[in-house]
């Protein structure tokens, strides 16, 4: 079976030959507006229309309008741009696949979280600032403010890929973890609460972590009502979307002390203004939307689109498929 597959993504030469080499039985069409990132939205390009595959970032409207495309697999792990009734009702019907890279992304996204909890437990942060500032030797502070991870509650709200790959990472330390998803089935080591159960674990858990995706039911859902709820002192980290959380609110809660302190790594906008409030907050700390980063991230993409293709051709499951 051979396939006109279409990409505007622009890998760096290694992956770039690892693409061609892998769709050699096919023929490869290259668009016109390549992007080397995966957070920007692709342009409208007619070259889709010859194509029974998409892999990258294709315009959304286009892949709805293209009765032709048998498969469509964006290089992010967020699917918003597609999280759509209309899209997701036009692939059903006509059984077009939809998937995504989360695979490629979960394990850099849940080391992330779990450095961060690291760090904050370990005072790094706060010793970091030490060396860069007065040079002081806080000794006492630092020392006895440091926690352990052991035994403590993680709260993971939302439980794809990233928070299993989390959970797998968290297991050695003993803590008791609890996950909030749609669907309520068991997991192993891990207990999935429905909704409206939320209140009563955020009181529970001396660490939050948002891996929520965008959408119309995601927006603000960190808000002032549910961190009213958090456990005093409570950890909060956040590695799903910046729109998901209502920034004033999680200012106030860092000012209050309602919150110990918060690890975000996506916020609203991006990038932050140098003169926004949160990059002065107390004990919030901000990395650059770098959570889910890799060296060899174009290549694992490639690996991950090659793997799922060969899949397509057999007529087999397509890992990460959410349409």
């Amino acid at each position: 079976m051979s396939l006109t597959i279409w990409c505007n993504t622009k890998f760096n030469p290694a992956a770039t030959k690892l693409l061609e080499e892998g769709t050699r039985a096919h023929r490869l069409v290259v668009s016109t507006m390549t992007s080397a990132s995966v957070l920007v939205a692709g342009q409208t390009d007619p070259a889709l229309l010859e194509a029974q595959v998409a892999f990258g970032q294709p315009d959304a409207d286009d892949c709805l309008r293209h009765r032709g495309l048998k498969w469509v697999e964006v290089s992010s792990a967020g699917y918003t741009r597609y999280d759509r009734d209309d899209l997701r009702e036009e692939f059903r019907g006509r059984g077009t696949a939809l998937t995504n890279a989360s695979g490629v992304f979960a394990d850099p996204c849940a080391q992330h979280v779990l450095a961060q909890m690291l760090a904050l437990g370990r005072q790094l942060p706060q010793s970091l600032r030490d060396q860069f500032t007065d040079r002081g030797w806080h000794y006492a502070e630092r020392r006895y403010d440091s926690r352990l991870l052991t035994g403590q509650t993680v709260l993971l709200l939302g439980f794809g890929a990233i928070g299993r790959r989390l959970a797998e990472l968290l297991a050695p330390f003993g803590v008791t973890l609890i996950a909030v998803r749609r669907q309520t089935r068991s997991e192993r080591s891990v207990r999935i609460i429905p909704e409206e159960a939320v209140s009563s674990a955020l009181a529970q858990a001396d660490h939050i972590v948002n891996i929520l995706p965008e959408n119309d039911a995601t927006r603000n859902y960190v808000n002032a009502r549910r961190l009213a709820c958090a456990k005093p002192g409570a950890r909060f980290y956040n590695v799903g979307r910046g729109v998901t959380v209502d920034q004033g609110a999680l200012l106030d809660a860092l000012q209050s002390g309602r919150l110990g302190a918060a690890y975000l790594d996506v916020t609203d906008p991006e990038p932050l203004p140098p003169d926004h409030p949160l990059w002065t907050a107390p004990n919030c700390f901000i990395t650059p939307h770098t959570g889910g980063g890799r060296h060899d991230q174009d290549e694992a993409l490639v690996r991950h689109f090659l793997a799922n293709l060969a899949a397509f051709e057999q007529g087999g499951e397509l890992a990460d498929r959410v349409v």
